[in-house]
């Protein structure tokens, strides 16, 4: 016989503690609510486009779509075949991680709409991701493809930058980076690697290497330095040998220096002299293509150069003055050149090849929205 008790209600006190301890907890941040704009909220976004199969190697965006290292289950090809996989791809990836952080949307439904007001302006060319977004997010969540790892990526619990075990789990998104490099071997190596790296993703870079010394400067332990152009090569092959995103677009890659570098003239004319010997090859025979054998023969062709410009550069280019380039090491005067002529060193390289590009440092400097921080001293191929 059931005790008479059991068939009471529970006191209000402990149906309050049953609940608490059911009860999800609610993330610190309530979260948007998303309105229909561009997509009712019963309807599909993916319906609003006419569908027809065509061939992904005629459009430009398929050289977004991973080629391979699909599950035989996605459609048997191994790749992705149609900018509806793109899209959903990248569309559902956000709206998975706004979910699962917490604080971006107010309920479900707004996250159901959220994705698909974001694949309405992806597919109708309203808006569009830079490159690494296309290349990178959601090949791990949709497609559980990892990579070897490599990337860097903020550590919640250590609350510092980690780096990941592997490359899509927390992809790369960032189109551009701007890198330092020393004046010490060991710095310049690492930095082939990192642009290795960047470049992998589908990002570029840009490095100011004014800091390395010039041809002939003293090492510390006897010796002289085979010079910056020597280094600027090696960077250049690598560059040239690592396609951005695994495709065949080209290493996007910034080479900037300083007016008073001791090869200052040298990288002036770096491209425009490596010109010359593409038209000799192409005179003989070989064909004029960029991605041909004689550009591939040639160096400097994988990065932007550009020269940084002082004001004071340009006032002695005004007054017909000299130009003083110092050593690296000691701060020495290494030559002296008559600003007009470095000027016009400048102008007749880019006539020859558009590069060097110029960079003025003044006018720079004094548009820095953050000057209390430091100066700026380079920048991505962007620019």
């Amino acid at each position: 016989m059931a005790n008479q008790d059991s068939t009471k209600p529970a006191s209000s006190n402990s149906t309050a503690k049953a609940a608490s301890a059911t009860k999800t907890p609610k993330s610190k941040l309530s979260g948007a609510s998303f309105r229909a704009y561009f997509v009712e909220k019963d309807q599909d976004p993916y319906s609003q486009v006419k569908w027809t199969k065509r061939s992904s190697a005629i459009s430009d965006t398929s050289k977004y779509f991973r080629r391979a290292g699909l599950p035989a289950s996605v459609n048997g090809t191994g790749g992705e075949t149609s900018v509806k996989q793109l899209v959903h791809r990248v569309a559902h990836t956000i709206r998975a991680q706004g979910e699962k952080f917490g604080g971006y949307f107010l309920t479900a439904n707004d996250a159901e709409q959220f994705e698909k007001e974001l694949v309405h302006i992806l597919i109708h060319q309203k808006g569009a991701f830079n490159s690494p977004v296309w290349f990178n997010l959601g090949l791990d969540h949709e497609y559980g493809i990892q990579g070897s790892g490599g990337n860097f990526a903020w550590d919640f619990e250590k609350n510092a930058p980690a780096e990941t075990k592997n490359s899509y789990e927390r992809p790369q998104c960032s189109a551009c980076f701007i890198q330092s490099v020393d004046d010490d071997l060991m710095s310049i190596f690492d930095l082939v690697k990192n642009e290795a790296r960047i470049f992998k993703f589908g990002s570029g870079t840009g490095t100011n290497f004014s800091k390395v010394r010039g041809s002939m400067e003293k090492l510390s332990g006897g010796g002289t330095s085979s010079g910056l152009m020597s280094f600027l090569e090696v960077l250049d092959r690598g560059a040239g040998a690592t396609k951005s995103g695994g495709t065949t677009r080209r290493a996007a890659k910034m080479v900037s220096l300083d007016m008073d570098h001791p090869e200052i003239s040298e990288f002036i004319n770096w491209k425009a002299r490596e010109e010359k010997k593409v038209a000799a090859l192409v005179a003989g025979g070989y064909p004029a293509d960029f991605n041909g054998e004689a550009y591939r023969t040639v160096s400097g062709q994988n990065s932007n150069n550009s020269v940084r410009i002082p004001d004071s550069f340009m006032e002695a280019v005004a007054q017909d003055g000299e130009w003083n380039t110092t050593a690296r090491t000691d701060g020495h005067v290494v030559a002296t050149y008559k600003a007009r002529d470095l000027w016009n060193q400048i102008a007749q390289a880019a006539w020859d090849c558009a590069d060097p590009g110029v960079q003025f440092d003044g006018t720079i400097q004094k548009w820095h929205t953050c000057p209390d921080t430091d100066r700026i001293n380079g920048s991505n191929p962007c620019s």
